[in-house]
């Protein structure tokens, strides 16, 4: 679910004094985007906001989000938004983010 070994890459390009700041704003980002998707049944701009959640996922080592958000842009980019399941991405996102909450402390310190 978590790639660590490309969280810890990031940690060191960063600093770990400055990876907190990261983290939160990835989780601020991600989410405000979620939760528009959430609300709202327009599809006009699914491609492009799979497209930023699935780079944002794969940045912080959400591999298996970033992953779904692939595949739902393909699906939006060819007309069938309909078919985008965001209660799935959603789980995916909510399992990763207490994943990766519970362990990377412990993770980077390794």
């Amino acid at each position: 679910m978590i790639d660590w070994s490309h969280v810890q890459q990031l940690c060191l390009e960063v600093g770990t004094e400055d990876f907190d700041e990261v983290v939160e704003l990835f989780f601020e980002e991600v989410e405000d985007t979620l939760s528009r998707l959430e609300e709202r049944n327009d599809t006009a701009n699914l491609a492009a906001d799979m497209h930023f959640l699935k780079g944002s996922a794969l940045s912080l080592g959400f591999s298996e989000m970033s992953q779904l958000c692939h595949a739902a842009e393909k699906s939006a980019e060819n007309g069938a938004s309909d078919s985008v399941n965001i209660g799935a991405i959603l789980q995916v996102y909510s399992a990763s983010k207490q994943e990766f909450l519970a362990d990377y402390r412990v993770k980077l310190a390794a």
